[in-house]
């Protein structure tokens, strides 16, 4: 069950479906992102969908997903291809360039839902290919 539940999340993301994704994060979801402060809450889950939405248009490749025994920890591999859309802000200024760059998230689950999400990647490799 927690497999599907990843792979439902990373299909409603690759769809820019943002109301599928929260769909599957439980009201007190962690969002531990790369560079920032965690975010607490659905709510605020929400506000980094819509952002992202915004400001790239990404599609993930390549995805490996494994999940522990006993489905309460599972982990993602995969490969972002993107295309940053508006700029974001302390950023390079968006041009509608596009990226490649390999990326991995971490996630808890209890009762069905995921109750953290933990995203890394690269900023400076990502940086130096939106800068070029």
């Amino acid at each position: 069950m927690s497999r599907e539940i990843i792979e439902r999340y990373f299909a409603a993301f690759n769809a820019g479906d943002g109301d599928g994704m929260l769909a599957l994060v439980s009201d007190d979801v962690e969002h531990h992102v790369n560079q920032g402060d965690v975010r607490h809450g659905r709510a605020a889950f929400a506000e980094f969908c819509a952002h992202m939405g915004v400001s790239y248009r990404e599609e993930l490749r390549d995805m490996v997903i494994f999940v522990n025994d006993d489905g309460t920890r599972a982990a993602a591999e995969f490969t972002v291809h993107g295309e940053y859309l508006q700029t974001d802000p302390g950023l390079p200024e968006a041009r509608g360039q596009r990226y490649v760059l390999p990326a991995g998230s971490f996630f808890a689950l209890k009762d069905g839902k995921i109750t953290r999400v933990t995203t890394y990647y690269n900023l400076q490799d990502w940086i130096a290919q939106v800068s070029a």
